[in-house]
């Protein structure tokens, strides 16, 4: 369902380091032909982090690395390659992503284990560990709207834009801050799927409680987009927590908890919907809502298979009012279902209610279907569980981005 927050704002024109104490940069540093290619998070006093991670059995080697860091529950700076997923790359593999974090541990003068690492990009290739180290050696992180959009920049590989948000609280009477900069545009199927999620606060918060709350906002955003049906290697969601607005530790007792909760989420949904907007190839975000399911996870089951389905994508990016390609996909997710209760709408056009085809306009939902966000609610009728997806159609640009992306 949409996020209502009562007591949080977005902000615009704001980075990655608009909490206090961070700092960001972004650099060229060989690994890619000319764009930039590596990047550093860095607080200025350690952080709270919390981390979720790709579900695939095969897991590269900085995700490895990062996610023992984690297990120490601190964490003061984040070192990001583009360019090569150092994925299915044996002993040397762990070794480079474990030189990776000793030498920015070394350049900035932390703990080793405070220094997480993620890579992404091609799988099965070697790290130029040269011109990489050479990198880390030269970066600068900064507290300015340019390092921001640097850091995001050197993230990408196939996305066609950056993605950022921001949004601003009030915990006891202090101004919060949480911000989150992402990528992603293929092989999107969370638990985690190609994606690189970095969120900062400045709020005060032990890492158990941070952990359970992205964990919550984890399962009904980041878990609830697909591209492609295609679970990669590597990717993570971190959030560092560095406690420099000064409020009381946030727990789930404390009153300001739930708009915690609530801004996080918003912030997640915000980087979750435009990842599956910047699908490989994408001309259109689908969001499906499904109401009056079991529970609210089959809900969510039910929406994600509906968004997933390559035959509703189609159907999507041919601006095909093909209805039955979705009710299908209900049929077949696994959820429980009465074909006599099923009502699908798309936009405000109802196509199917109790089951039975509704006569309506195809010129008038033609027009709609070209839009560049398409609706579709799916009403169950059999118990209050409520979920939502995001995901994208499916073009002819996507085959060619993929069947050409290591040449």
């Amino acid at each position: 369902m949409p996020v209502v927050i009562q007591q949080a704002k977005h902000v615009s024109g704001t980075n990655i380091t608009s909490p206090k104490g961070f700092k960001a940069v972004g650099i060229h540093c060989g690994l890619k032909h000319k764009k930039y290619d590596l990047a550093v998070l860095l607080s200025e006093v350690p952080a709270s982090v919390a981390g979720v991670f790709t579900t695939n059995a095969i897991q590269a080697a900085p995700l490895i690395v990062t996610k023992e860091a984690v297990q120490n529950g601190k964490m003061q700076a984040v070192i990001i390659n583009s360019g090569n997923a150092n994925a299915c790359t044996g002993k040397q593999g762990m070794l480079d992503a474990l030189t990776m974090q000793e030498k920015t541990a070394e350049k900035f003068g932390l703990e080793t284990k405070l220094v997480g690492v993620a890579s992404t990009g091609v799988i099965g290739e070697k790290l130029k560990m040269e011109p990489l180290l050479k990198g880390i050696e030269q970066l600068d992180p900064v507290d300015s709207l340019e390092g921001s959009i640097q850091f995001s920049q050197a993230i990408l590989t196939t996305d066609t834009v950056m993605k950022n948000t921001v949004y601003r609280m009030e915990v006891d009477g202090k101004e919060v801050m949480i911000a989150g900069t992402a990528k992603g545009s293929g092989m999107i199927e969370p638990n985690m799927a190609t994606m690189l999620g970095f969120i900062t606060t400045d709020a005060e918060i032990d890492s158990v409680h941070l952990q359970d709350a992205l964990q919550k906002v984890t399962d009904v955003t980041f878990n609830s987009i697909t591209v492609d049906g295609d679970t990669s290697t590597n990717d993570m969601v971190l959030v560092l927590a560095n406690g420099m607005a000064g409020n009381s530790s946030l727990t789930p007792s404390h009153p300001d908890w739930d708009v915690f909760l609530q801004t996080m989420h918003a912030v997640a949904q915000d980087l979750a919907k435009m990842i599956a907007s910047d699908g490989e190839g994408a001309t259109k975000l689908i969001e499906v809502e499904v109401n009056g399911a079991l529970t609210d996870l089959e809900a969510r089951k039910i929406a994600k298979t509906v968004v997933g389905s390559p035959l509703v994508k189609t159907a999507v990016f041919g601006c095909d009012a093909n209805w039955g390609r979705i009710i299908a996909a209900v049929g077949y997710s696994g959820a429980s279902v009465d074909p006599a209760g099923i009502s699908i709408k798309i936009g405000q056009t109802v196509v199917v209610e109790d089951g039975e085809p509704v006569i309506f306009s195809e010129e008038q939902l033609l027009l709609y279907l070209k839009q560049p966000e398409v609706k579709i609610f799916v009403g169950l009728n059999k118990g209050s569980g409520q979920g939502i997806a995001w995901g994208c159609d499916l073009t002819y640009d996507y085959v060619q981005i993929n069947a050409s992306y290591r040449t």
